[in-house]
């Protein structure tokens, strides 16, 4: 993983940690996991907020799709530009910075009043997630206590997939029992923020310091020669995968209310909580299945939660859309495990930024565009036409994975039996 220690960066990290006050390391590392987990949670609060809205502001459903769509992109920038920085000037400045920002977005949430203001506030969560992302794991990573790396490393696998789910069942949760659920959500996760953002300050660094900081901001997108086969067999699943996310968390609160008549936040939370919670425990249980093995079942799962999808919205059955939201969840997670399972072991340490960017630049774009398309849509076909076409390219694309993985797996065996 980018930005493990080395023994004498680590040695040298500790020695400059000591001359300033700092929590223990164990400390710090329950303390900045709860911090990774507690930014993917506002990632996810805004979900169930959505319908809310929708009806207080009178907006279109592109408008809400275009907040949501700014989202993925401006995490997708910030991971591009920003994503090598803390190797190069500490991880526990960069963290400090992602929560400051983070704690920003809450306070405009908390005030905002119109569109716009919601946007505003998207992109900076966007910006400060994808910060985070980079600075956080590898801390986290670097300060799990030495019997217990791989605690860590489970941490930064889990969190993305479970942050989210829990973050939409808290919003969810507090909407149907507040009256103003919207303030509450943001001013509990501005209190988060703000006590996060000073336990990093005491939080004891896990980096030295090195040159290259400006170059590092320069976007580094790579695919190693031995893994483009690879990675290219891998695109359909991951852009499908992607999409699922980007359908659970803006497009079926949506749906629900148009197609549905359920007008409660609590369904649209548990639905995203659904898809998250299985994506999560898919992802973990499956350590031992072998990554090509892993895409195929993801692709799979994917495709028929697609279906599902599909079939729920144009019968109108609800049950059919818990039942997407569990094949969607456990094709999701299966998908990314199994792409990253795969790729990495295959490649040089000093190839893996290079090679996670062009993994994340392909998830985020299919997470944040297709979504802000299929909004523009909504005026011109209605929110059944437009939900079951986003299925169908969802089920489309995966199944394409299907064959593709399956293709490029037999042609390795025939390759490694010739």
């Amino acid at each position: 993983m980018r930005g493990v220690l080395s023994a004498s960066d680590g040695r040298r990290a500790r020695s400059s940690s000591a001359r300033s006050p700092h929590l223990p390391r164990t400390v710090g590392f329950v303390g900045i996991s709860a911090a990774m987990v507690a930014i993917l949670v506002a990632a996810g609060a805004p979900t169930p907020l959505l319908p809310i809205y929708e009806k207080n502001w009178g907006l279109a459903p592109w408008e809400l799709t275009l907040a949501f769509g700014v989202y993925a992109i401006a995490l997708l920038v910030a991971i591009l530009v920003i994503g090598s920085l803390s190797d190069h000037i500490g991880r526990r400045p960069l963290m400090i910075a992602a929560l400051a920002l983070d704690l920003t977005a809450m306070l405009v949430f908390l005030f905002a009043s119109s569109i716009g203001w919601l946007i505003a506030a998207r992109i900076v969560q966007g910006v400060a997630t994808g910060t985070a992302s980079s600075s956080l794991s590898a801390a986290v990573v670097e300060l799990a206590p030495e019997r217990h790396k791989k605690l860590g490393a489970l941490m930064t696998s889990m969190a993305p997939l479970a942050g989210l789910g829990i973050g939409s069942l808290f919003a969810g949760i507090l909407a149907q029992l507040v009256s103003d659920p919207a303030f509450t959500v943001w001013l509990v996760l501005v209190v988060v923020m703000a006590i996060g953002t000073v336990f990093t300050v005491f939080t004891p660094e896990t980096s030295s310091r090195k040159p290259g900081a400006l170059a590092s901001l320069v976007p580094r997108v790579s695919v190693p020669p031995q893994v483009r086969g690879l990675f290219a067999s891998t695109l359909p699943g991951t852009i499908s995968a992607f999409m699922t996310m980007a359908l659970f968390l803006s497009l079926v609160p949506i749906v629900l209310g148009a197609v549905f008549a359920v007008r409660s936040p609590i369904v649209g939370a548990l639905a995203a909580f659904v898809t998250f919670g299985v994506g999560t425990v898919a992802s973990a249980v499956t350590t031992g299945v072998r990554p090509h093995r892993l895409r195929l079942l993801g692709a799979g799962a994917v495709t028929l939660g697609a279906i599902l999808f599909i079939g729920s919205v144009g019968a109108g059955a609800l049950p059919l859309l818990w039942a997407a939201a569990v094949f969607g969840g456990a094709g999701l997670g299966a998908s990314f495990a199994g792409t990253t399972r795969g790729l990495v072991p295959e490649v040089k340490a000093h190839d893996r930024a290079g090679l996670f960017a062009a993994i994340y630049l392909t998830g985020y774009l299919a997470m944040g565009v297709p979504a802000i398309i299929a909004g523009q849509f909504v005026g011109s076909v209605g929110v059944t036409s437009m939900a079951v076409g986003f299925g169908i390219v969802i089920a489309i694309v995966a199944m394409v994975g299907v064959v593709v993985t399956g293709t490029h797996t037999a042609r390795r065996r025939k390759a490694h039996a010739a």
